[in-house]
This record gives C-alpha cells, structure tokens and sequence, in this order.
C-alpha cells in the first residue's frame, strides 16, 4: 500500500493490479486454511479458526483500504478533467437577443386569478346554501313539533305519523344526494376551467 501511495500515474494501474491479485492469492490461501483448519484436532481446530478469522478480517481491510484509496483516485482524476475543461471554456457575450416570454405567464396568472374569483363565489354560494339549509331544518323541525302537537290534540293514528316520519328520513336523502351531485358538478366545473 506504500507503493502506492508514491508511485507516478503511469503504474499507478501496474500497482492497483498487483495489490489486487496479491489479495486475492490471500483470500485463496485463507480459503485452502479454513479448510485445514477444520482437519485440526479438536483441541486445536478453535484456535486455527480463530487465527484464520483474524487473517479474513485483515485481507478484508486490506481490500477496502485498496478500494478506498481507487475512490480517492478517481474523485481526484474525476476534478482533474472538470478543472481543465472549465479552464479550457471559451466564455463569450450573451446574444443580442434577451428578451423574455411573459405574455404566457402573465396569461396564466390572470387564468389562476379568475378561477381564485370563481372558487370565491362557488364557497359563498355554498355557504349560503348550507345556511338556507340549516334555516329550514330549523323551520321543519318547528313545523314537525307543531304537527305533533296537533295530531296529538286530534288523535291521529301512529301509523300516519310514522309515514311523516319516514318520508322526512328520505327527503334528508335527498338533500344529502343532491349536496354530492353539486359537489361533483363544482369539480367538474374547476377541472373543466384548469
């Protein structure tokens, strides 16, 4: 690894190869010892494996070093080429030309500013709906307790009451159903319009 780090660019490779087969050749021994090292008495098999684990770990940082240290090389080389390629750039003027296209943007901004207008209107369209909604609720539920009041007073059957009853449960349905529908038609509309 000390060769390397002082040899010249032209066998730099020479060396990086020379390094890599000298640590392959260990990794092929290391494997031939493992091997051995399982052949070994009982008493002594621990101990060789632990010595031929020590010997993997040390190839292994021998083989990052060597990685580590091409990575270095080539981010360096990699600098080399850009510096001199930017130090090899002719810079000229920019062109008489340098006008810039803003009838587009300022058309796409009067756009988003019209659909902001129209997503305004819709929202209080909607508000006040929902409010209008609310104040027939209100009156509904008024009317409904008069009614009951009066049917009591009258004696009407259950049965009719029942039928007013359900037939509210299905106008809330309704409105409910007609709510969505009007949702559904104000995105269409949105999307329509983007």
């Amino acid at each position: 690894m000390g060769r390397l780090e002082t040899a010249d660019k032209q066998s730099l490779h020479l060396v990086e190869n020379e390094i890599q087969a000298s640590i392959d050749q260990v990794f092929s021994h290391l494997e031939r010892l493992e091997i051995l090292s399982s052949k070994e008495p009982p008493n002594k098999r621990q101990n060789a494996k632990l010595r031929v684990d020590q010997l993997k770990y040390d190839a292994q940082h021998l083989q990052t070093a060597l990685r580590n240290f091409q990575h270095r090389r080539y981010a360096k080389e990699q600098q080399e080429r850009q510096r001199e390629e930017l130090l090899s750039r002719t810079f000229t003027t920019n062109d008489s030309d340098t006008t810039i296209p803003m009838d587009e943007s300022l058309q796409f901004n009067s756009s988003l500013h019209n659909i902001h207008h129209s997503m305004d209107d819709l929202i209080g369209g909607g508000h006040s709906i929902l409010e209008g909604l609310r104040a027939q609720r209100l009156t509904l539920k008024g009317t409904q307790k008069k009614i009951l009041d009066i049917a009591n007073m009258l004696g009407l059957s259950n049965t009719v009451m029942r039928l007013i009853e359900k037939r509210a449960f299905q106008d809330k349905y309704f409105m409910i159903g007609g709510m969505f529908l009007t949702c559904v038609v104000m995105f269409l509309v949105v999307q329509y319009l983007t």
